[in-house]
């Protein structure tokens, strides 16, 4: 159980007493939304970032959710990716596969992952423009507001000095505002304005 929940108009605050009732909750809460989604829209598109935000999902791969989630309408995307050989061991979309995605019967091609062949600038254009066409074909949503891409759900984890998706504070990337994803250095990051970007979001710190 919740050692504090606070709601309120930005959100929803859970401060949880360890690991294992995080890891409950967290797949609870990803299986209401998927199941939800599948609902109204016949698919459930969710954003992923690396580090230790896959292994806080394992509970997924346990029963009851191996069995009762819809892993066939899934459709993965990352909000933070290195440009490096899916077998790296920098990969975030290799961290995925090993910890969640070859545990569960997701459909192979739901799954977008960078190009890894190309440098970090054509890497982004061609995830946005994949993006863009799944936009058109409403596999993943709109915004309500503007013609950008509205996920199910974007998991974004936070490391220890405020870092969300390798955009640290006072980065100038943080003022992008025309572009979905950007290059920087080795990296393709999503530059979310969270609001409008996604049906929901969750921070993991």
């Amino acid at each position: 159980m919740a050692l504090s929940e606070v709601n309120n108009d930005r959100g929803e605050l859970r401060i949880l007493e360890n690991l294992d009732e995080l890891r409950t909750d967290l797949a609870d809460y990803i299986a209401e939304l998927s199941e939800a989604a599948v609902k109204e829209r016949g698919v459930f598109a969710i954003a992923l970032s690396g580090g230790s935000l896959i292994d806080l999902m394992g509970k997924l791969c346990e029963a009851p959710y191996n069995k009762t989630v819809d892993w066939a309408k899934w459709y993965i995307f990352w909000a933070d990716e290195r440009v490096v050989a899916k077998n790296h061991s920098d990969s975030n979309y290799n961290l995925a596969k090993d910890g969640l995605l070859s545990k569960v019967p997701i459909v192979p091609s739901h799954i977008h992952s960078i190009n890894d062949s190309v440098s970090a600038e054509e890497a982004a254009d061609e995830y946005m423009f994949v993006i863009r066409q799944l936009v058109k074909t409403r596999m993943v949503s709109v915004s309500d507001i503007s013609d950008c891409p509205k996920f199910d759900l974007i998991l974004l984890g936070m490391g220890p000095d405020g870092h969300i998706a390798s955009l640290f504070p006072n980065h100038s990337a943080l003022n992008e505002t025309d572009e979905w994803v950007r290059a920087k250095q080795r990296r393709c990051i999503w530059q979310l304005i969270i609001s409008d970007l996604t049906a929901h979001h969750c921070l993991l710190g």
